[in-house]
């Protein structure tokens, strides 16, 4: 997003903020610089509340809410640093770039937080999340505390301002979706992309490389998280990222890779048969798991909970467990006892947007959440049949996750990576006409 564009966006995002805070001060800070070794740095990424309030992507900056006024703290204009670093906007140009009401020097950040918090009621911060910043606001406190017989007073109350955000964020609006739409194309992309240079005898690596590939040729900024290329015996190891092993004939590869464009993530699984076919127990597994996922995107609509999708892809597994000799017993026992756990044992999706696990609640007061347009999760039922003694020959060491990002809609819900194929069949031609 280009920093002209969309001022109304943020500034009505802030705007909510201040109508939930009622009286009271908040301010959020961006992530700090990290560094890799020495003298270089980590790769710069945002903080993603203070982003989603601001756009602002320099690092050393707070954004401080008060008033039903927002101002930034941001670096001031160096040109010596700007000749090593880059450009910088500067109080001035970022408060008319990006719609402040008053921006300062990152600097004047402690002297002024004591001033801006005097006869606040509420300090609203991100509690806990940098012991840093924890010292900082406590700084801030006892400064104006030490002034009580002026008859300033401090605020009472510390509220963890995340609380607030994270429901605005687990709503998306029609901007964020339309970007997350454009990271599922990237990343679905990636995604064939893999499916067409996967052969034996190649490294999962060489894999990863053409994700990564096409991730930045789309013009995502960033992979979402480091990526799972996962073969053989590999793919049942659920966050398995060494990526550095032979691919062999015969052997499935397990692919969880996602893009980050503009901040938001996309996430996809697929699995696909490194020699381009599916043998006959690595059909059953994936049709099983296929069935699974198909069945819990039918499950995602507005009104019903979050846990319904879950429990129709888990109901569907167990009974394919039963009948490939995984299990024994009756369906309704396997439910109860769980034991379908041996084999898959992870929920069946989470929220996503500006973090790949994004921000909200799946519990209010105990009930699982209701599902509501603009809300997007993912969809990732899987099957990882590890060997062992008990397990049947054929099935030993077949790992299996299909994964989809899906917005919750007025009418239904929108599968936003539908461009990756999932039909066996599909994969199969896509591999053989590369």
């Amino acid at each position: 997003m280009k920093p002209a564009d969309h001022l109304s966006l943020y500034a009505s995002r802030r705007s909510r903020l201040a109508a939930l805070m009622g009286e009271g001060v908040a301010v959020i800070a961006t992530a700090p610089e990290k560094l890799r070794n020495r003298d270089s740095h980590y790769p710069y990424r945002f903080d993603s509340y203070f982003y989603y309030l601001t756009g602002f992507i320099e690092p050393e900056a707070a954004l401080v809410v008060v008033g039903g006024k927002s101002l930034l703290f941001c670096r001031k204009r160096d040109a010596e640093r700007e000749i090593w670093d880059g450009f910088r906007y500067g109080p001035e140009a970022a408060r008319e770039r990006f719609g402040f009401e008053d921006a300062h020097a990152i600097g004047e950040l402690d002297e002024l937080m004591p001033k801006l918090m005097e006869n606040q009621p509420a300090l609203y911060y991100p509690v806990g999340a940098e012991a840093e910043w924890d010292s900082r606001v406590m700084r801030w406190l006892n400064a104006v505390r030490a002034r009580a017989r002026t008859g300033v007073a401090a605020p009472e109350r510390l509220h963890d301002v995340r609380v607030l955000l994270d429901d605005m964020r687990l709503i998306k609006d029609t901007h964020e979706i339309g970007v997350m739409r454009r990271a599922g194309r990237v990343a679905a992309a990636a995604h064939r992309r893999a499916m067409q240079a996967a052969r034996p005898g190649r490294m999962e690596y060489e894999i990863e490389a053409e994700l990564l590939h096409e991730f930045r040729r789309n013009g995502a900024q960033f992979p979402a998280y480091s990526p799972i290329v996962a073969a053989g015996a590999h793919s049942c190891v659920l966050h398995y990222v060494a990526n550095d092993a032979r691919m062999g004939d015969g052997d499935l590869l397990l692919i969880d890779a996602g893009c980050e464009v503009d901040g938001y993530a996309s996430d996809i699984t697929r699995t696909f048969p490194v020699n381009g076919r599916f043998s006959g127990p690595q059909r059953a597994v994936y049709e099983l798991v296929l069935a699974a996922q198909l069945a819990a995107i039918d499950k995602v609509r507005a009104g019903l909970g979050w846990n319904e999708p879950h429990d129709a892809a888990v109901r569907v597994l167990a009974q394919g467990m039963l009948d490939l000799k995984l299990l024994s017993g009756s369906l309704d026992e396997a439910l109860e006892k769980e034991t379908y756990k041996r084999f898959y044992m992870h929920r069946t999706g989470h929220w996503l947007g500006l973090d790949v696990h994004d921000a909200g609640e799946y519990k209010r007061s105990g009930s699982w959440r209701t599902l509501a347009a603009g809300m997007a999760l993912t969809v990732e039922p899987g099957l990882y049949i590890r060997a062992a003694d008990d397990v049947p020959q054929p099935l030993r060491d077949i790992g299996v996750r299909i994964e989809d990002d899906v917005v919750v809609t007025a009418s239904g819900c929108e599968v936003i990576t539908a461009e990756a194929p999932k039909l066996a069949g599909d994969i199969e031609a896509l591999m053989r006409d590369a």
